[in-house]
């Protein structure tokens, strides 16, 4: 079992960057992917990017290709989203979340899950 815990979430401005993190509970994850999901108030949860944890591969929404980068630290356990560009649409709930040997933007293969952080874009 993988325990996710998702931080640096707040508030910024349109235009400005914001780093988000997901520590992961110690463990070989050379077959899973991890991913970033995204929840606004009143719409449908949302893949945002995803990492191939064996050779860091990889793919991004078309509304955040160019802007955010997603990474990971084999060593912390950890990944991240690093956020540019940010836009007031990017306002939302963020989750990371874990796919034991599967890489992609189904959310249905996300077995673990974090509590999720917030992120607020103002104009």
């Amino acid at each position: 079992q993988v325990q996710l815990v998702e931080s640096g979430g707040g508030l910024v401005q349109a235009g400005g960057s914001l780093r988000l993190s997901c520590a992961a509970s110690g463990r070989t994850y050379s077959n899973y992917g991890m991913g970033w999901f995204r929840q606004a108030p009143g719409k449908d949860r949302e893949f945002v990017a995803a990492i191939r944890w064996s050779d860091e591969y990889t793919y991004y929404a078309d509304s955040v290709k160019g802007r955010f980068i997603i990474s990971r630290d084999n060593a912390k356990n950890t990944v991240y989203l690093q956020m540019n560009s940010v836009k007031p649409e990017d306002t939302a709930v963020y989750y990371c979340a874990a796919a034991p040997n599967y890489f992609g933007p189904l959310s249905t293969w996300y077995e673990y899950w974090g509590q999720g952080t917030q992120v607020t874009v103002s104009s």
